[in-house]
């Protein structure tokens, strides 16, 4: 089984953590494979196997794969690989849910709390020597803000979300989530279902947690925005294309919501007339929430025993 990586860097392990995977098939690792139809097809040539992180393998590229019998994704979110196109050619997509959760929860919740407690202006500040010239103890640059006896919206109540949820409510907030299937509502509270406009319209913190489809994509807009408390924090450790980027930065700079975190944006790496690049109330990660070395390790696990379910006939995690 001849298998291709053509991403292998994202991981960024050493060749030889990739054993287990190579004891299946005849291996191939990329680093980095430009997002070029052409050179992803020339890389993916006589493969029965491919992975990919976010190199997208669209209809035109799967149609010239006569033998490419798997794409297994190294993430949950798959929408870098044409589902129904794959279906129509019989080539089964896996991918590997789950992995990150408690990584996400963590970056989520780290975002969170650096905007509400001013982490990183404090710590300049400190560091701008502001602090020995102080005559007093303590000081703030900015209003502190707690989460006890606020309300915190979640859109997308999936594993992650309602991690997230439970989390900020051990922390006092009241929680509104929306989900398009409302089941497993939580045994703590105060907890309530909301519509995604209920949401945006009351809740202080506003975190997305749901997949990107081609239906939601860039949904948060500029009316959705407009819904939002002056006071209000927009959080995303989803996907970039969730929302539409010019409009929060309009958004943003009019004040309303008041400020942003983001770990994920439209396109990645970000480019250099990135809308949201540069807006001091806007806070930015590179897409670092799923990363950590705990889950990166589970992710290749995952992936050694999705392609020996293939093998054997039984395939796993399959989405498409």
């Amino acid at each position: 089984m001849k298998i291709v990586a053509l991403d292998a860097a994202t991981l960024d392990f050493p060749d030889s953590a990739w054993a287990g995977l190579a004891a299946l098939g005849e291996l191939k690792l990329y680093p980095l494979t430009p997002y070029e139809p052409k050179i992803i097809l020339e890389r993916s040539v006589g493969a029965e196997v491919v992975l990919t992180n976010k190199v997208p393998l669209e209809a035109t590229t799967l149609a010239t794969l006569p033998n490419l019998k798997l794409v297994s994704v190294l993430a949950t979110g798959h929408n870098i690989v044409d589902g129904p196109a794959a279906r129509a050619r019989g080539i089964v997509v896996c991918n590997v849910p789950g992995y990150s959760t408690m990584s996400v929860v963590q970056q989520t919740v780290a975002l969170i709390l650096s905007r509400l407690n001013e982490v990183a202006l404090h710590d300049a500040s400190v560091r701008a020597g502001e602090w020995v010239r102080s005559p007093k103890f303590s000081y703030w640059k900015t209003p502190l803000r707690e989460l006890s006896g606020d309300t915190v919206g979640i859109i997308g109540f999936g594993s992650i979300g309602a991690r997230v949820g439970q989390v900020l409510h051990d922390l006092g907030a009241n929680v509104l989530a929306f989900s398009r299937r409302r089941s497993g509502t939580p045994a703590w509270g105060p907890f309530t279902w909301a519509s995604v406009e209920e949401i945006f319209e009351q809740a202080d913190v506003v975190t997305l947690h749901c997949p990107q489809t081609p239906e939601n994509t860039r949904f948060v807009n500029a009316a959705l925005l407009g819904r939002m408390k002056p006071t209000a924090l927009l959080v995303n450790t989803a996907r970039g294309g969730l929302i539409d980027e010019p409009a929060l930065a309009a958004a943003l700079r009019a004040g309303r919501p008041g400020a942003a975190a983001l770990d994920v944006v439209t396109h990645e790496p970000m480019r250099a007339d990135c809308p949201l690049q540069g807006l001091p109330n806007c806070l930015i990660t590179p897409h670092l929430g799923w990363a950590s070395e705990k889950a990166r390790r589970r992710l290749l696990e995952a992936t050694v025993a999705n392609l020996t379910a293939f093998r054997a006939g039984t395939p796993q995690n399959v989405v498409n």
